[in-house]
């Protein structure tokens, strides 16, 4: 899958929250889960998927929009204890 960023945006995320965007392509789309971001009226469709990263057991959060092969990174972050909660709820009701 291709994978593109604004590189600007990448050096932030870097500095910031030490997660580059070239980490994206170790998220185990397996076990996202994926909804449309539609708090504002984009130019283009958002969605924010929330899945597990690698081989770690941390959940990540990757807002994005699909572009012809891949994905454009718009926001790569760990999630948080409330996102966590979401999720795990999210995957036991798909039961």
């Amino acid at each position: 899958m291709k994978i593109e960023f604004d590189s600007e945006k990448n050096q932030r995320n870097i500095e910031e929250r030490n997660l580059p965007f070239e980490s994206v392509g170790q998220i185990r789309w397996t076990t996202a889960v994926i909804v449309p971001d539609v708090r504002f009226d984009y130019p283009e469709p958002r969605y924010v998927a929330a899945a597990y990263l690698g081989d770690t057991q941390r959940l990540h959060i990757v807002c994005f929009t699909p572009i012809k092969d891949g994905i454009r990174v718009i926001s790569f972050r760990k999630a948080n204890k409330r996102e966590v909660k979401k999720y795990a709820t999210s995957i036991l009701n798909k039961r």
